[in-house]
């Protein structure tokens, strides 16, 4: 299926190591509360890829993974409403 398809280049890319593409699956299956439900393989594939990378921005800031991961939430609260809009209209 689709999905299935998706759902393995999703974990390429969170076991690739590179920064950049862990960051693309994290902003691609982020949802904000006002948005539809994820399915529970995409939220699996979302905890992984977010857990992921705040821990490297843990490292990165010398804080904690849970720290990191709110500053990454927060970002992507802000951020992913105008993504998502500007995605929609190109």
């Amino acid at each position: 299926t689709m999905w299935s398809r998706r759902a393995q280049e999703y974990e390429a890319k969170i076991n690739s190591g590179d920064l950049v593409s862990i960051a693309e699956v994290t902003r691609d299956l982020f949802r904000a509360d006002d948005q539809p439900e994820q399915s529970y393989s995409e939220r699996q594939i979302f905890e992984a890829a977010s857990s992921r990378l705040a821990r490297e921005l843990a490292a990165m800031e010398k804080t904690d993974e849970k720290a990191a991961l709110g500053k990454i939430l927060v970002i992507l609260n802000e951020h992913a409403p105008k993504y998502y809009e500007n995605a929609e209209s190109a």
